[in-house]
């Protein structure tokens, strides 16, 4: 009696995955970023969505989740079905705000789908600031410790760790300042802070108006989108932290439905209006499969942890 049950089980499990809509005909897709409405990482995320929607024929639709560093994001996503049709523009935050203590969960708690772009961290001043090169910030720092402010887009993030680890390798002391993102490049124009460590699509406005300079890139090479801005490395300090942005979905959605959503992100950052679009953002698309995808987390992962620890900010 018991092996009958369990067959009848087994046929009615059958049943009910046969009467599913094939993926992704069932309902719209959800992407959830962790950063608010305008910016940088929303413009690029509405972007991709507008490609996947073209792509598959479904409606693609993006929602901002923001808040503790990208962790109200992340919880939430790791909480829905896995099934395709909740997903997360993540970034190397899945690690950062993990290791800072801000989320109880890690980068294991999601499949990941494709990497989609790449981003170099910069050190950037007002337009009309006395400093014309990192070497001149970085002494004039050592001159004056805790003299500097330095605005960054929140305490554990991606621009927030590069900054302690930039000015850690100089050895200089400066007030790091963490803001909303949105707050960040505000505050540089407004004189609140002395610089600021962001992501270029940031401030790649202002750096053509001339409101911006740029003293150097957190790189292992310098980044062809940002002209002629020399590396950390280049002068003198071996710091390179590069961000990429890409999609995931909750850990054990189905195979089927990751490599349909590979397949239209690949289609949709090898297009030319994606990889134009983005480059007048300052952004690089730089596609990566799924499971080489999710091999790079996992190593990156592990050298966070190693930086957060170093500078003191692993919890």
């Amino acid at each position: 009696m018991k092996v009958g049950w369990v067959l009848l089980g087994t046929l009615l499990a059958a049943t009910v995955q046969a009467q599913e809509p094939p993926f992704p005909q069932k309902a719209p897709i959800e992407i959830t970023v962790l950063f608010p409405a305008g910016s940088s990482a929303d413009v690029t995320a509405r972007l991709l969505a507008d490609g996947i929607s073209k792509q598959l024929g479904a409606k693609v639709i993006v929602f901002n989740r923001p808040g503790a560093g990208g962790g109200i994001g992340y919880k939430y996503v790791a909480s829905q079905k896995a099934d395709g049709y909740s997903l997360v523009w993540n970034s190397n935050s899945v690690s950062t705000t993990y290791h800072s203590g801000m989320m109880p969960l890690d980068y294991r708690a999601f499949d990941a789908v494709a990497r989609v772009l790449v981003e170099s961290p910069v050190i950037a001043v007002h337009g009309e600031s006395k400093w014309k090169t990192l070497v001149q910030l970085v002494a004039d720092a050592k001159s004056r410790p805790k003299g500097i402010t330095v605005g960054n887009s929140g305490i554990g993030s991606h621009t927030h760790i590069s900054s302690v680890a930039l000015f850690k390798a100089a050895g200089a002391e400066v007030v790091d300042v963490p803001f909303g993102a949105a707050q960040v490049v505000p505050s540089l124009l407004g004189g609140q802070v002395d610089a600021v460590l962001q992501l270029p699509a940031a401030l790649s406005g202002y750096v053509k108006s001339g409101q911006v300079r740029l003293l150097a890139s957190l790189t292992s090479a310098r980044d062809p989108l940002l002209g002629d801005v020399p590396t950390a490395r280049e002068q003198g300090l071996d710091v390179s932290l590069e961000a990429w942005r890409g999609i995931a979905a909750p850990k054990g959605t189905p195979k089927s439905a990751i490599a349909t959503l590979e397949a239209a992100i690949r289609r949709t950052a090898e297009s030319p209006d994606f990889v134009q679009a983005c480059e007048k953002l300052g952004v690089r698309p730089a596609f990566m499969a799924a499971e080489e995808f999710g091999n790079l987390i996992a190593k990156e992962d592990a050298e966070l942890a190693r930086i957060m620890q170093l500078i003191g900010l692993k919890k």
